[in-house]
């Protein structure tokens, strides 16, 4: 006996294999977008990652040394906290053969997360590096600009930089404290005195730029 099968004999066939694959794909596509929405610090670094992200935020330092929205304190703050992960980045990598683990760039991750949020957070503040039109403030322009080239170009490490910072941090204080005193100028020995430290700092910021330490530095 012969069977003839109707095109409408197929048909609850056919829906069921349709249903099937757009299950399938709708799951697929539920799983790429919670993936994709997943933030950087649950995430573990790619490789390169580390690097690039500790590259970015020296930049974004730089930035804000030359525009002068991260002042002195401010900016050796931020980079002893990053000579800080450099510093476990290194420590990791020597325990581990040159190499960090998932757990371990996951950890770095997060704590440039942190980071992250507090330059925003300094470059957006009410406190801003005023130099004033003056030779003692032109000087400590000069050297913020100096600053600023050295962390983008590589020359400065983290660690040296904020040395570099905290010693003009010292000397805007102390700059500042001579003003209050003195009805809000310098007397003349203040602005020698004030301009042998730039000298000195000037110096230091020359040295640290021309030795073998870079930020790629190990």
């Amino acid at each position: 006996m012969s069977i003839t099968l109707s095109k409408w004999s197929l048909l609850p066939g056919a829906v069921l294999l349709l249903g099937t694959v757009a299950l399938a794909q709708d799951s697929s596509s539920s799983t790429s977008s919670t993936q994709s929405s997943s933030t950087p610090a649950s995430t573990p670094a790619k490789p390169g990652e580390v690097a690039q992200r500790k590259e970015n935020q020296q930049d974004r330092i730089a930035n804000g040394v030359k525009s002068g929205q991260l002042t002195a304190g401010e900016t050796a703050n931020l980079e002893t906290k990053e000579a800080a992960i450099n510093g476990e980045t290194r420590a990791d990598r020597a325990a581990n053969g040159g190499k960090l683990t998932a757990a371990e760039k996951q950890q770095v991750n997060q704590q440039q997360n942190q980071l992250s949020k507090q330059i925003y957070n300094d470059k957006h503040n009410a406190n801003t590096a005023h130099y004033g039109n003056n030779e003692v403030g032109q000087r400590r322009e000069n050297q913020q600009d100096r600053i600023a080239q050295g962390i983008k170009s590589g020359q400065l490490t983290a660690g040296e930089t904020a040395k570099l910072e905290n010693q003009q941090k010292n000397i805007n204080q102390q700059v500042k404290a001579d003003r209050s005193a003195n009805g809000g100028k310098l007397t003349p020995g203040e602005k020698a005195q004030v301009n042998k430290e730039q000298n000195a700092a000037s110096k230091n910021i020359y040295n640290k730029k021309h030795n073998a330490r870079t930020q790629g530095t190990k």
